[in-house]
């Protein structure tokens, strides 16, 4: 199964895309929340952004733990 390829135009105008047998990716949006700098242990804002999730499809998750 060969990696597979997505322009990156595709997702800006998309909420979520489906490789069948392989799984779906899908754009969600994070709101607003307080964060933290590690380096400096600040307190701060972090700003509302998308973020891309991945959901592998049965037949995936049957052929990685078959091959255990």
């Amino acid at each position: 199964m060969g990696v597979p390829y997505f322009p990156i135009k595709t997702w800006a105008s998309r909420t979520s895309g489906l490789i069948s047998g392989f799984g779906k990716f899908c754009v969600k949006k994070k709101r607003e929340r307080r964060g933290r700098n590690p380096a400096t242990g600040e307190d701060m804002m972090l700003e509302a952004r998308k973020v891309v999730t991945f959901k592998c499809s049965g037949q995936l998750r049957d052929k990685i733990n078959k091959s255990q």
